[in-house]
This record gives structure tokens, C-alpha cells and sequence, in this order.
């Protein structure tokens, strides 16, 4: 695992870039986004302007959690944070594991347009969401904004964008069960993975 300043022109970013999609992509297979996402798309049944809602409410909410990775990376001695980050990764593994449900009390928006609705409904529920949790620590991992906001951002878009598009007969279908399993196993390598180089 390499941290700190990017060791080439490009690699560095490009890996950024690459765990951030992946882990965010599996991390957001059952979560209540996608649930949530399921639900958009039933109600308004129009999936364009539910996909913007989405890239733009994630942009907005990921780039936030994007620049605080950043800035406490600055903020926390270099061993220390590997150690605060590699943690964090596997305390992650277990959240994930965790059926999210959709929340009753959810935004009251279904007269502002199907665009509207998902920028405030999907900004309001990724605060603080594993996943907005998962940009801070990447972000602060790889002291990159860019690679790790349009990483997560791609990550979510992979997985919320099929459920937008197939409603809800695609909750019935996937193995959410594994798929929670799966994600969690990536945080719980990624985080070892930091933990080993806390000496290096």
C-alpha cells in the first residue's frame, strides 16, 4: 500500500481512483440509497432526471467529505493517521454487514419533481452513511480529492443507477447477503492493508 505523496506521474491517482469505486460500489449494494433508489424510481417513474439526482447530490455530499479527508491527513501525524485509518477501514466492515432499511420519515418532496426529490432525498441520506464516512477516510488515505470523489461518485452511479432502471424487481434478485459480504471483506483487506505499512 502506498501513502503520502504520490510516488509517480498518475499511479498513484489511478489507484486512488480504482479502491474508491470498487469499495464504494460494493458498499452500496443494500444500503438504504439503494433502497432508496428503488423507491425514486417506482414513484416517479422517470429514471434521467432520478440518474442527475443522484451524480449531482453525490458530487455535492462526497466532494464535502472528500476535502475534510484531505484536510485532516494534513492535520494528524502520518503514523498516527495510518493507524486511525486502517482501523476506521475495518470498523467499516462490520457497519456493512448490516441490513440498512429506508427511513419512514423520509423528505416530503413529491411535489418538487423527480430531480429535486433525489438531489435532497440522496444528499440527506448519505450524511453520514458508511459511504460518506469511507470518502473522508480515502480521501485522507491518498491526500487526493479528485481520484477519490470520482471514484466514490462512479461507485455509487454502478451501484444505484441499475436499481434506478430496474425498479423494484431487481431487490428481489440480487444476493444482498453476499454482496454485504463481499464489501465488507474489501474494507477489511484495505484496512490491514494500511495497518501493515503503519511502520513503513
Amino acid at each position: 500500500m502506498v501513502t503520502g505523496s504520490p510516488s509517480g506521474p498518475g499511479a498513484f491517482q489511478v489507484e486512488g481512483f480504482l479502491v474508491a469505486t470498487g469499495l464504494v460500489a460494493l458498499a452500496e449494494i443494500g444500503d438504504k440509497t439503494q433502497l432508496l433508489a428503488f423507491v425514486l424510481a417506482v414513484r416517479f417513474r422517470r429514471p434521467v432526471p432520478i440518474v442527475a439526482g443522484i451524480l449531482v447530490a453525490t458530487l455535492a455530499n462526497h466532494g464535502v467529505a472528500a476535502g475534510f479527508g484531505v484536510w485532516l491527513a494534513a492535520l494528524v501525524p502520518p503514523d498516527a493517521l495510518r493507524w486511525l485509518l486502517g482501523l476506521s477501514f475495518i470498523a467499516m466492515a462490520a457497519w456493512v454487514l448490516v441490513p440498512d432499511e429506508l427511513e419512514a420519515n423520509g423528505p416530503q418532496a413529491a411535489s418538487r419533481g423527480a430531480f429535486a426529490a433525489t438531489v435532497v432525498a440522496f444528499f440527506l441520506a448519505e450524511m453520514g452513511d458508511k459511504t460518506q464516512v469511507a470518502t473522508v477516510a480515502l480521501a485522507a488515505e491518498y491526500i487526493e480529492i479528485v481520484p477519490v470523489l470520482a471514484g466514490t461518485t462512479l461507485g455509487m452511479m454502478i451501484a444505484n443507477v441499475p436499481a434506478v432502471y430496474l425498479g423494484e424487481r431487481c431487490s428481489h434478485r440480487v444476493p444482498m447477503k453476499l454482496m454485504r459480504g463481499a464489501a465488507a471483506a474489501s474494507f477489511v483487506l484495505f484496512g490491514v492493508a494500511v495497518l501493515l505499512g503503519a511502520g513503513s
